[in-house]
């Protein structure tokens, strides 16, 4: 009974975190603030910081926003897929399709061939976050992108996994 009460306490206390919106924390450029300023901290002394233009309410509350990820595999037949060769897809197919931005991180992926053998590639994630209310226009140019790739790279797959729940953003 207990493992019960939990588990649909853990449901409520998702659902309320999920659609209470937040102030976001950040503090955010005002009109005629310099999109480019320098960052006078010990921990960047002299290292320019970038401020770009943020969706409209982000100052004052944090926004819905989808979460995708994709993991690209990089073992072909012609030997691995290089970052220089995965940094030139992402410059032109999918930054592009996503100019707001992404994040890409290195990783070590596993999978199962069909004869049961492991297998060890190198890999990259794609971590896309985009306004909950463009889902599905952007799931669109997400299948578009996986296309390409396993077109161009000779790829079986590239995994999709799409957050089940509004994610909130603040800037």
């Amino acid at each position: 009974m207990l493992d019960v009460f939990r588990a649909v306490f853990g449901v409520i206390v998702l659902a309320l975190n999920t659609l209470a919106p937040r102030q976001a924390d950040a503090r955010q450029p005002q009109d005629g603030e310099a999109l480019l300023e320098v960052q006078a901290s010990p921990q960047t002394p002299g290292r320019p910081m970038i401020r770009r233009q943020t969706p409209e309410g982000a100052e004052t509350r944090a926004l819905r926003f989808a979460r995708t990820e994709l993991y690209f595999g990089t073992a072909t037949s012609d030997g691995p897929v290089t970052e220089a060769q995965f940094q030139d897809f992402v410059d032109k197919e999918v930054s592009p399709r996503f100019p707001d931005g992404l994040t890409i991180t290195k990783a070590e992926g596993r999978f199962r061939t069909g004869e049961g053998d492991i297998v060890r590639e190198q890999s990259f994630v794609l971590v896309l976050l985009y306004p909950y209310e463009a889902f599905a226009e952007s799931s669109r140019r997400i299948e578009r992108i996986r296309r390409l790739y396993k077109k161009q790279f000779d790829q079986q797959s590239v995994l999709r996994v799409d957050d089940q729940f509004v994610v909130w953003v603040s800037f």
